[in-house]
């Protein structure tokens, strides 16, 4: 792929537009908040100063009876007669954090009101996704009697059926999308249901046992109102449900938006060990103060994350007895275990991610296909949808990957996708090739014979082109942001009142700021070399940016250019001192400069291809564009000096500005003339690499005897194009 392909920027409003707005200023004067907040605040719909303060308060939501939830009064009856019976009653959840939050706040309540209660959380490897026959059984040999599911269970006729038959009854909780046929359970309580009257159906699965929880303490406790047993169930438990809601990328909108503001404020003060131990825990790993502000970003980059972990390659019990412990110590064995977990997780992550990187340069058509496919047979199955994230991110296509683990006939995939292309129904158009596949429009699964893939490329490929031939922009990559920033507008104040519109996910994003026109003055690699900061200056505003998961070689950008950065604003805490810092989406030089860096790209192919620009040529450039010798050796003894300290993969504006540190200012077109040369020559080693283009990894060459620069085509073929006659 070309490093130089630019991602269409789409900012929605100007520092002008911002400033000359009334409704901006009358809502930034009602609340004494910055025009860019009262911008934002007018963008989420809050177009008067009184909707806009009770967006800031939170009070324009509400948590709705728990009872217009369709089968809720059956679900309540059937598992209060199990407590008043004294039965077997068994939660069976998924492996993900959605589920494993889910299995958590429902036994520590049941165990809370007398019941036998144990759970079951299928492992990924054996049992595989979902309700299956096998753990139905086992259940049934134990002695259960009532399984209620979490997070699951909506698609398991067949294993229900079966449960029954065992003498079992099943209470379905789920909020996964309904097929034609319910299953045939004691009671199935499901938002998504077409004949429920919920008025709100994108709860977690987690936020639909909340629900089940506060029905159930409404009925066991006759004398107190709803509210008041509606406010108990939040403050034991609306910790645990924040943090199912926030790793399942639910919308923060409506009552999601209360249960996730409350939760957070519950993890902050510190009310359940298991939360603090496994924050605790994670700070340490990483060297960071402990206190800090929780956010749901925090939350889904760092808590959520390492109970994930535990199901995707051990077994994610583990994360559910950190919650379900009342002990510190076994607490903070428990979140030590996760950390570790997760860092294998990293490892494993990385291993792939190179893997899949490799083969993205070297297999996919970038000009024709819209959809990343990949398959392998090394890759962890577990993991391949993390790396697809990540895929997505980097290049701004859908993903898929698929393993073949251990070398079988049949692929387990996970796709990631863009805004505008749903990746389920792109699933659904190949469905005669795949054993099967599900998931939401963002995120997917599937399984696929080997028999079958090279056709699975070719079709999901023909249908998402054909899709983005109507699109606007043809389908063009774009990274969108909300505003236009000053430098007089980046400021801690800005940044504090950015809290206000918390809690941030799908439906409320973070917002996204964009700025022109920034001058880096300084640059350095962090955490090895994964990420790095830029120190950026404009006018009387300097300020250190963050590029995440972006190492120098990644942005290919150095101290003097000058760029365009789209950005998140953040208050970083360490040891007490807090700062703030930009979180990089995306940066990019400037047009003028990228515009320059592209004419002097076609310079250097219009003069060695002899195609007689020479004349439309500047005399400026002309003098920049035919190296002479002392280039030469310039460029030879700094590369030589690099190979000796093992340094050997430079692009080309990276190697620029090495010889411009060494007080060597050689333009683009002799540069890269002089490395052409010296791997026609065979002066010095240089290989193309999987990094791009214009990315090379040199190597020292012996030269026995003295090489002349005359024998050289290429510098003949410049000498007459920039020297005619």
């Amino acid at each position: 792929m070309n490093r130089d392909a630019r991602i269409k920027w789409q900012v929605r409003a100007t520092a002008d537009e911002i400033k000359n707005d009334e409704t901006v200023a009358e809502i930034a004067g009602s609340l004494s908040l910055s025009l860019p907040t009262a911008r934002l605040l007018v963008d989420r719909g809050c177009d008067t100063p009184e909707a806009a303060e009770r967006f800031l308060g939170k009070r324009e939501e509400q948590l709705y009876d728990p009872f217009l939830m369709k089968d809720m009064d059956l679900a309540v009856e059937r598992i209060c007669r199990a407590l008043d019976l004294g039965e077997r009653i068994v939660i069976y959840g998924d492996y993900d954090v959605d589920g494993v939050t889910s299995v958590s706040a429902l036994k520590l309540y049941l165990d809370s009101k007398g019941g036998d209660v144990g759970y079951y959380i299928p492992k990924r490897d054996t049992d595989g996704y979902g309700v299956s026959m096998g753990a139905i059984e086992r259940l049934a040999a134990e002695g259960c009697d009532l399984i209620i599911t979490v997070d699951t269970g909506i698609t398991a006729a067949e294993e229900i059926k079966k449960a029954k038959e065992l003498g079992m009854d099943v209470v379905v909780t789920d909020h996964h999308e309904c097929q034609d046929v319910l299953p045939a359970a004691e009671a199935v309580v499901n938002p998504k249901r077409s004949d429920c009257g919920y008025p709100f159906c994108e709860l977690a699965g987690v936020g639909v046992v909340f629900k089940l929880m506060c029905a159930l303490e409404s009925s066991l406790c006759p004398d107190d109102s709803m509210a008041e047993c509606v406010r108990r169930i939040a403050r034991e438990y609306c910790d645990l449900v924040a943090i199912g809601t926030i790793a399942d990328v639910m919308p923060v909108v409506d009552e999601n938006r209360l249960i996730i503001s409350y939760g957070l404020s519950l993890i902050e003060r510190g009310t359940r060990p298991a939360i603090e131990e496994l924050i605790e825990t994670a700070a340490s790993e990483s060297k960071r103060n402990v206190k800090r502000k929780i956010t749901a970003g925090f939350i889904g980059f760092t808590v959520a994350p390492r109970i994930n972990a535990a199901g995707r390659i051990r077994d994610a019990s583990i994360a559910a007895e950190l919650f379900l412990t009342d002990d510190r110590d076994e607490a903070r064995r428990l979140a030590e275990n996760l950390c570790a977990i997760n860092k294998e997780r990293q490892e494993i992550e990385n291993e792939i991610i190179e893997v899949a990187y490799a083969k993205i340069a070297a297999e996919h058509d970038f000009e024709h296909d819209p959809v990343i496919v990949l398959d392998d047979e090394t890759w962890h199955h577990g993991i391949i949808g993390i790396v697809a994230s990540r895929i997505t991110e980097k290049y701004g296509l859908s993903s898929i990957l698929i393993s073949f683990e251990g070398g079988g006939d049949r692929g387990k995939g996970s796709g990631r996708s863009v805004k505008g292309v749903n990746l389920v129904e792109a699933l659904a158009s190949c469905s005669d090739l795949l054993e099967k596949y599900g998931g939401h429009e963002l995120a997917a699964g599937l399984t696929v014979k080997r028999e079958n893939l090279d056709a699975f490329k070719k079709r999901i490929n023909d249908f998402v082109r054909e899709k983005l031939k109507d699109a606007e922009g043809g389908g063009e990559p774009v990274m969108e942001a909300d505003l236009e920033l000053t430098p007089d507008d980046v400021t801690m104040e800005l940044a504090e009142e950015l809290y206000l519109l918390e809690p941030f996910g799908t439906s409320n994003p973070s917002p996204v700021f964009a700025m022109s026109g920034l001058f880096i003055a300084d640059e350095s690699s962090v955490g090895g070399g994964k990420h790095t900061r830029l120190q950026l200056k404009r006018e009387n505003m300097t300020v250190t940016a963050m590029c995440f998961r972006k190492s120098i070689a990644d942005i290919d950008l150095y101290p003097g250019d000058v760029v365009d950065v789209l950005f998140g604003l953040d208050i970083n805490e360490f040891q007490g001192v807090r700062t703030l810092q930009m979180i990089v989406k995306d940066v990019r030089l400037i047009d003028e400069r990228y515009a320059a860096e592209m004419r002097e790209r076609a310079i250097y192919d219009a003069v060695t291809a002899g195609e007689g620009l020479s004349p439309e040529l500047t005399d400026a450039e002309r003098a920049d564009s035919l190296p002479e010798r002392d280039d030469f050796t310039a460029v030879y003894t700094v590369l030589k000096r690099e190979l000796r300290v093992e340094h050997r993969v430079y692009s080309i504006r990276a190697l620029r500005h090495l010889l411009m540190t060494k007080g060597y200012n050689i333009p683009y077109v002799k540069l890269k003339a002089i490395i052409m040369i010296f791997r026609e020559l065979n002066v010095v080693g240089v290989e193309d690499t999987d990094r791009g283009d214009e990315v090379y990894e040199f190597s020292y060459v012996f030269v026995k005897n003295k090489t002349s620069l005359d024998k050289s085509g290429i510098l003949k073929k410049m000498r007459n194009e920039l020297r005619p006659g």
